[in-house]
């Protein structure tokens, strides 16, 4: 075993992590993957308010959204590379600065125009948070240890969409939408001195120039395992963050309920994330990846009629609780996604997980495009949206795993 204290055992782990420990090291890693719903949902209750103050149409103050979204998918695919080559640590650091500064000038900007300048600053320092996060685990676990630790992460992680709406309407009660930016920059410190304390996992580092290591996502989306379960996979986000860049306009002016009530709906939903990757774990003792899977995408479609049917004709709580199982399954695939993704994928962990969380992120992004324009009754583009990428996906996954190098998937 090496200092970096990884055990190559099949399914233990020593972590090596003299000041986080193996709990702290946990919990480190869920608050390096919780930047990008932390980061939007925060403020997603001030949306409404922040366009009004600006005195701005509603799409620039979405820009805000969708900027961060573009540049934080390109500033993962720079330092998921980059910690191949330099390691964890120092990759986290610098980001990390980066990120928390950029979160203090978003509270003190002046127009619409600096803020969407300062949320590309900190697009790009938070990305350096989550390109390295899944890479600290497949440095660290091993096994069915890590697939283990990637849903209990995941769910941490998703506990953020949860409380961060509630507590950004909470801020609009005593003070204004400048209030979510100070919390993240506090939250950017509170990361910073875990990423001091950490202690690196990289136990061999890249060689070559900045461009031959940034050239190796070429290589690694080249994998055929791993870049068709990456677009397969990714897409599932385009209708989650279709909802989450529209839900404070479905329930504040389709429902014409509080932002403070709007919070708890959407916590309500958030909920059906955190609780995915839980029923996961149960139901892979019982039941292989595939089938699970399959399952998902099944009732991913069947929520989306249900959305589109229902969702928008009997009130706020009937759209909440027919939207939940499909907001759930959506979490639930992260684990054995992630993990197939990362099975298929032996060397260059930072580059593999800098192309997860930006196609991920694009994807979002895209999402986030097609509920900003106007295409009719919101909460029927949502089911809309779980219907056709329910049955895209599905129909993908299914045929990908037909394929020869995927074929074992079917078994796993």
């Amino acid at each position: 075993m090496s200092n970096t204290g990884k055990y190559t055992g099949t399914d233990q782990t020593i972590t090596g992590q003299h000041y986080l420990g193996n709990r702290g090291l946990i919990v480190f890693l869920a608050l390096l993957s919780a930047f990008v719903p932390l980061s939007i949902d925060l403020y997603l209750p001030a949306l409404p308010t922040m366009t009004e103050y600006f005195h701005v149409h509603e799409y620039q103050t979405n820009l805000t959204l969708i900027l961060f979204f573009i540049f934080f998918s390109i500033g993962t695919l720079i330092w998921g590379p980059l910690s191949d080559k330099y390691g964890r640590r120092p990759i986290l650091i610098i980001g990390l600065i980066g990120y928390t500064i950029a979160s203090a000038l978003c509270s003190v900007s002046l127009n619409i125009y600096q803020l969407m300048l300062f949320r590309i600053l900190q697009a790009v320092g938070g990305s350096a948070a989550s390109a390295v996060a899944t890479a600290i685990v497949k440095d660290v676990y091993q096994g069915k240890k890590r697939e283990s630790i990637l849903a209990l992460v995941q769910s941490m992680v998703i506990i953020s969409p949860v409380v961060a709406p509630v507590i950004g309407a909470l801020l609009l009660t005593f003070t204004s939408w400048r209030g979510s930016f100070v919390i993240q920059a506090g939250l950017g410190l509170l990361v910073f001195a875990g990423a001091v304390a950490f202690r690196e996992t990289l136990e061999s580092k890249s060689e070559g120039s900045i461009v031959q290591t940034i050239g190796r996502l070429a290589v690694v989306f080249r994998n055929p395992g791993f870049s068709t379960l990456l677009i397969i996979f990714s897409m599932v986000s385009i209708s989650t963050m279709a909802f989450i860049s529209s839900s404070s306009y479905i329930y504040q002016e389709t429902f014409r309920v509080s932002s403070q009530v709007y919070s708890y709906y959407f916590a309500f939903n958030a909920a059906g994330m955190l609780v995915g990757p839980l029923i996961y774990i149960k139901l892979s003792e019982r039941f292989n990846k595939f089938s699970i899977i399959n399952a998902c995408f099944a009732i991913m479609i069947l929520s989306g009629f249900l959305v589109y049917l229902l969702g928008g004709k009997f009130g706020p709580w009937v759209f909440a609780v027919v939207l939940l199982p499909s907001t759930i399954v959506g979490s639930c695939t992260r684990p054995p996604s992630t993990y197939l993704m990362l099975d298929q994928q032996q060397e260059d962990s930072g580059s593999a997980s800098a192309l997860m969380s930006s196609f991920t992120t694009v994807m979002g992004s895209i999402g986030m495009i097609i509920a900003s324009f106007d295409l009719g009754d919101l909460v029927q583009v949502i089911g809309a949206l779980n219907i056709i990428f329910g049955l895209l996906c599905g129909g993908l996954w299914l045929a990908a795993t037909k394929m020869p190098f995927l074929s074992s998937v079917r078994h796993s």
